[in-house]
């Protein structure tokens, strides 16, 4: 049986450790205990409004106005997304077992994204965040996060680096589709019995979706309900994703190795809010919380962040918050200065100078 991949705090600091004090005051204050009722909840609240949309698009039938729906079911399938991530940090129960069967339930059965994937990916994320050579949140693919990376790009790549601040949220519709072709090219990786359980649960997604798509309305509304709602999803998982690390400190690979709560924290920005925030953004905007306390349950977060802050103003480290906006821009900032080098020519049809996206839209 495949297990679902956790990332967990570290457990064996030594007395000197600027992250044990900290691990010890939250245990002690009981912010590590899970919140199973919380969670269940939670899933059957999303999954109870989920059948409501569906029985909405049943009730509109064959007409435009389905497309409606797309975003409510983006929404929805966000919070599912948010739920799979929860599970696979082990955040929602402390049996591997019952952990995977969410993951497996959430993400390659209703969204049709592969969770070992996700997984995968994650677990090296949260190991070294930021970090240019271990990292794969901040590797070269579509977008580049250094300068070095930048230079070494041509043609369209090259192009799409020294625009790739103004591209951003428009690529970012693309990010739905992707993440289900992500899915299913992992699966040569996987084990034989793990690849035809996971990947058998992605056929059955898609043939789900496309089928109840197919006899609610036409074709041609059935395809263009299918790209709009991925490409809303897409934007909102990037919405949800894109304040968390993206122009924050990045640790250089020859430099001096730091301990666990500094490499977490000074990678890591959090986004200011509140209720409302916290379930547009899955508690993700407790990013600094999260990366120190991975496994914590979600609605713990909110409940560590002055434990978190005030250990960090003890230690004289820095503790990056900042309103929703304001996180983009950073983050727009940083894309924009990555990709300065490569607009000196004025080759990206403009006149050569570097103004910011702000600057330019003006």
């Amino acid at each position: 049986m495949p297990q679902a991949a956790t990332v967990a705090e570290p457990t064996t600091g030594t007395s000197g450790s600027d992250f044990a004090p900290l691990l010890r005051s939250a245990r002690e204050q009981g912010l590590l205990k899970r919140r199973t009722g919380w969670y269940a909840l939670g899933i059957a609240s999303n999954l109870l409004a989920m059948a409501v949309v569906v029985a909405g698009m049943v009730l509109v039938g064959d007409s435009w106005w389905v497309l409606t729906f797309a975003l409510p079911l983006t929404v929805l399938w966000a919070r599912t997304a948010f739920v799979a991530h929860d599970a696979g940090h082990a955040q929602i129960t402390g049996s591997r077992r019952v952990s995977l069967a969410v993951s497996l339930v959430h993400s390659n059965l209703l969204l049709g994204m592969n969770q070992a994937w996700w997984n995968d990916k994650h677990v090296r994320h949260h190991a070294n965040p930021n970090h240019i050579d271990k990292d794969p949140d901040v590797g070269v693919g579509a977008l580049v996060w250094t300068q070095k990376q930048a230079e070494q790009r041509e043609g369209f790549a090259r192009w799409l680096t020294r625009n790739q601040a103004r591209l951003f949220f428009p690529m970012l519709l693309l990010e739905g589709f992707a993440l289900k072709i992500y899915g299913f090219q992992y699966l040569r990786r996987q084990p034989v019995r793990a690849r035809v359980l996971e990947g058998s649960l992605l056929v059955v997604h898609l043939a789900g979706y496309f089928a109840f798509l197919l006899a609610v309305m036409s074709p041609g509304k059935a395809v263009v309900f299918a790209l709009l709602h991925h490409a809303l999803f897409g934007l909102h998982l990037g919405m949800a994703f894109a304040p968390n690390h993206k122009g924050m400190e990045m640790p250089d690979p020859d430099g001096e190795r730091w301990g666990h709560l500094r490499r977490q924290v000074v990678t890591s920005r959090n986004v200011r809010g509140g209720i409302l925030t916290d379930w547009f953004l899955g508690g993700l905007n407790y990013q600094i919380e999260h990366h120190l306390f991975p496994s914590m349950a979600r609605p713990n977060l909110r409940l560590a962040q002055p434990l978190v802050r005030a250990h960090c103003e003890a230690l004289g480290v820095s503790y990056a918050e900042t309103g929703l906006i304001d996180s983009y821009r950073q983050a727009l900032t940083h894309m924009h200065d990555v990709g300065a080098p490569l607009r000196t020519d004025g080759t990206d049809g403009t006149d050569g100078t570097d103004r910011s996206p702000q600057e330019a839209a003006v």
